[in-house]
């Protein structure tokens, strides 16, 4: 699915590196740097694909997904606010369903910075009667991907930026720097703890309470490890669908578990309490290393 978006054809050239074009009712932004090449989905603001020059996929996009007005997109790193997960409908809130505006896309020899942004509408305010302003801003090399999502109004909200990772074999990753306590949504929101790596066996649904600033995803398939750095963050989520729940998700394949995991920058625990003059930013910033 990802090498397709780069062969769709161009409506409309941006500048040497990025271009608008269109994958069945959504606009994406495909970048195609000398150093990596990427892609976003104006609706969500949603970073779908980015690859380092003469190395595997990094993010992961499912196969199945639909390129839907006002359906999710299954993969890339959906932004989910002003709610996580049922808090309200639809579930992991309406942004990553919303059409974003494409503000800069200014670009180097070195790195690709891209910006967007979401605000109020009659559409939201029937979802969410609040007034907000959110900007999306990325900064994409060959080294390195950082994800910034900036939140500004009078409000009390909920994030993610719910990322999903391309891996050789989910049973064979381990990730480590997640602390030792979690809440199990696959066991009813039972507390659980674990000692060292966590591993993906089954399916895996845990918010963990207490993470470092740094997760550590080790994919001896691949044969890389990706620095997963987490900024404004109060839990860091894992998951993976597992055979069973996988085979029943239209959006995925049967065996689409098996080479994709989610390690999520979050803020569920401590929601943000932000206003005009005082936002707050959730950031996660990506760097694949040799393993």
């Amino acid at each position: 699915m990802q090498s397709s978006l780069f062969t769709l054809p161009v409506v409309e050239q941006l500048s040497p590196f990025c271009s608008l074009r269109q994958q069945g009712e959504l606009t994406l932004l495909i970048i195609e740097h000398p150093g990596f090449r990427a892609a976003f989905s104006l609706q969500g603001g949603q970073l779908i694909a980015w690859q380092p020059v003469n190395q595997p996929a990094v993010i992961w996009l499912s196969d199945r997904t639909e390129f839907s007005q006002g359906k999710a997109i299954r993969g890339g790193i959906p932004i989910c606010w002003p709610w996580f997960g049922p808090a309200g409908k639809p579930s992991h809130g309406f942004a990553r369903t919303s059409e974003w505006q494409l503000g800069d896309c200014q670009e180097s020899t070195q790195q690709v910075e891209v910006s967007m942004q979401l605000t109020h509408s009659a559409q939201t305010h029937a979802l969410w009667p609040h007034d907000f302003d959110l900007t999306l801003a990325a900064v994409l090399s060959g080294e390195s991907c950082q994800i910034t999502l900036r939140i500004a109004g009078n409000v009390e909200s909920t994030a993610a930026l719910h990322s999903y990772f391309n891996v050789g074999d989910s049973e064979t990753v381990r990730v480590s720097g997640l602390g030792d306590r979690y809440i199990d949504k696959v066991k009813g929101n039972a507390l659980g703890s674990q000692q060292g790596e966590q591993t993906y066996h089954g399916e895996v649904d845990r918010i963990f309470t207490h993470p470092t600033a740094e997760s550590i995803l080790k994919d001896p398939q691949l044969k890389r490890a990706i620095k997963i750095q987490h900024q404004g963050y109060s839990d860091v989520v894992t998951w993976n669908p597992g055979a069973a729940l996988s085979q029943s998700m239209a959006d995925m394949s049967d065996e689409g578990y098996k080479t994709m995991v989610c390690v999520e920058t979050a803020r569920i625990g401590q929601p943000f309490i932000t206003t005009d003059t005082s936002p707050a930013e959730l950031t996660v910033t990506i760097t694949p290393q040799p393993f």
